[in-house]
């Protein structure tokens, strides 16, 4: 994001379910500005329209006015429609100012609920169920993508995970059945797992074996960075691991053999979700890009970014191949992008070897 988006949250939203590729990015940044600045819209004077941005399908606007910017989330659901769409497409509205995680990509694996379901069906129950996220369209093969709030989406996962161990209760339950009924002496096809190894999974299945914690991946990372100490204090008596999906991380934990049972798993988890919520009040995000950039500009901001990490010592960088990424509060993020670029747009004065 720009880092005069960074300077204004209150007067900018973030747009989720924008139409990548069937326009041009110029077009779809007028399309935009027209439909937020309608009255019917609740909208008004738009002062800029950032699009496209570093996440496919989202963009920023930001309102001349803030009480523009206010109205235009009491609405609600937006339908972003132009004579030069063929049809209309659901926007998803949210302010920039209360986290940076306000708009995230995920995709999902449907595959699991195929036997049971109509994939079409239970996406439209998803839909209803969690307003506030963008479906694409679903794949043959189960795959679907959703953008929106990083907490949705992570409501959604838990959905997801609950009606699955749900589904394989009921299949496990319904085998158990089918082999009381078969005759003595019938021999039953072989599953090429044990029936020791089957009563084992179909008792644990019924058994609280652990509990999850998701998170976007870059608060995981900055917590690990400067909040590792309590971290691992929120672990005490439980066994952890962490499974980095792109833009989610989800925790994994597990009661240790010194202390069994599910009471320091809830209270572990508690912890963590109270150091999150930490984390997500303050945590900003600002990406400065290395697109249009050749290789030497790049290492001038490379460089230029660890020049300034003792300055900001609660700022975290991470480099992509494409950009960099500085997580940290909204005023040391907009201060170490403006020193960024005020260090780029000095280069001939900086001793860069």
């Amino acid at each position: 994001m720009a880092t005069t988006q960074a300077a204004k949250p209150k007067r900018t939203i973030v747009v989720c379910g924008v139409p990548d590729g069937l326009l041009s990015d110029d077009v779809m940044a007028d399309i935009l500005m027209i439909h937020f600045q309608k009255a019917k819209n609740k909208g008004g004077d738009v002062e800029d329209v950032a699009y496209p941005t570093s996440t496919e399908g989202v963009a920023y606007v930001t309102f001349e006015d803030e009480r523009d910017a206010e109205n235009v989330l009491r609405k609600g659901d937006h339908s972003l429609e132009d004579k030069r769409l063929l049809v209309g497409y659901p926007l998803k509205v949210s302010s920039y100012g209360k986290s940076i995680f306000t708009c995230v990509t995920c995709i999902l694996n449907l595959s699991p609920f195929g036997e049971k379901y109509n994939l079409e069906s239970l996406v439209q129950d998803f839909k209803k169920k969690f307003p506030n996220l963008s479906f694409g369209l679903l794949q043959s093969d189960g795959l679907i993508s959703v953008q929106g709030p990083f907490l949705a989406i992570s409501a959604l996962q838990k959905d997801i995970l609950l009606n699955i161990k749900h589904s394989l209760s009921e299949q496990h339950a319904a085998r158990n059945l089918k082999a009381s009924d078969h005759r003595p002496g019938t021999r039953q096809a072989n599953s090429g797992l044990s029936s020791e190894l089957k009563n084992n999974f179909v008792q644990n299945a019924s058994k609280e074996e652990g509990l999850t914690v998701a998170l976007d991946t870059d608060t995981y990372h900055y917590m690990r960075t400067f909040r590792e100490e309590f971290y691992q204090r929120s672990l005490s008596g439980v066994s952890s691991y962490a499974a980095i999906d792109g833009q989610v991380t989800t925790i994994y934990l597990k009661s240790d053999s010194t202390k069994p049972g599910s009471r320091p798993l809830r209270h572990a988890k508690v912890r963590v979700e109270g150091l999150l919520a930490e984390l997500y009040g303050f945590l900003r995000k600002e990406r400065l890009s290395h697109e249009k950039s050749n290789n030497s500009e790049k290492r001038r901001r490379e460089r230029a970014c660890e020049m300034l990490r003792s300055q900001y010592p609660n700022v975290l960088v991470l480099a992509y191949p494409t950009h960099i990424d500085i997580i940290g509060s909204s005023s040391d993020i907009y201060e170490f992008a403006k020193q960024v670029n005020k260090m780029m747009g000095n280069v001939s004065r900086e001793p860069w070897r």
